[in-house]
């Protein structure tokens, strides 16, 4: 679906969610991530949210990603859309799962940390729970902000670097918005509902531009619905990784 330059939000996207979802974390969850982080001295969350990216194989490439078929009402079916594991919903089930694992050394640990906090922003992209036959908006060329791109592209980074402000503006607008109230569903099965609620955005009949032509008027009207994606995306992945990590602190609090 994806070549290997679709990068989800773009690098500074996934450092904004990343930055945004710090500010969340509970007290325990805090703790594990520095304790991890510090096996690589100097790394911070912002800095290892696009190591997945820069870390693709022929194997991991569709982790960052689910296709749904065009007529499937954007229901989730892991055996049709998720053959052997290999999509971003698995993804995330298998990485959380290791993150929270007793049976894993801290190698293994920080290494989910790392895909677990690229692959919740990587979902909430619309596109990267889009269509096959498009490679999730990569074909469907189009003019925009006076340039060639695709679809894509434009949801990936176009939408954000091209905002008044550009990316500082938007972190200083979402750093002070009060959080979304939603259903925060539970990591195991929330991946599932994620990718359904992103491809039900890209299914929406404005979503695909008219005359592949993209103007102010269109980046103003989905701009809620962007901010809001990016905004879900780190209040999600915050409680991942409180979820994840908060307990595992409390208990090595409590062996010292």
């Amino acid at each position: 679906m994806h070549s290997k330059s679709a990068q989800a939000w773009g690098a500074d996207g996934h450092r904004l969610i990343a930055n945004l979802a710090e500010q969340n974390l509970n007290a325990g969850a805090r703790a594990e991530v520095a304790r991890l982080l510090a096996l690589e001295p100097g790394s911070t969350l912002a800095s290892v949210s696009t190591w997945a990216d820069e870390h693709r194989s022929p194997q991991t490439g569709p982790w960052h990603y689910v296709n749904f078929p065009r007529d499937a009402d954007c229901l989730y079916e892991p055996l049709r859309d998720c053959e052997g594991g290999a999509c971003v919903v698995a993804a995330i089930q298998r990485q959380s799962s290791v993150l929270r694992s007793s049976a894993a050394d801290d190698e293994a640990r920080l290494k989910a940390l790392k895909y677990v906090v690229h692959l919740v922003a990587d979902v909430h992209q619309p596109l990267h729970a889009g269509f096959g036959d498009d490679r999730g908006g990569n074909s469907y060329q189009l003019q925009g902000f006076g340039r060639g791109t695709n679809l894509h592209a434009l949801w990936d980074s176009g939408l954000i670097l091209n905002r008044p402000g550009a990316l500082a503006a938007l972190q200083a607008q979402l750093s002070e918005a009060k959080p979304l109230k939603v259903e925060m569903s539970k990591s195991a099965g929330g991946a599932a509902q994620w990718a359904s609620e992103s491809c039900r955005i890209a299914s929406a009949p404005d979503f695909y531009p008219d005359g592949h032509k993209v103007d102010q008027a269109y980046a103003d009207a989905h701009e809620p619905q962007l901010l809001a994606q990016l905004q879900l995306a780190a209040q999600r992945l915050a409680e991942v990784l409180n979820e994840n990590l908060g307990k595992k602190a409390e208990v090595r609090a409590a062996q010292l």
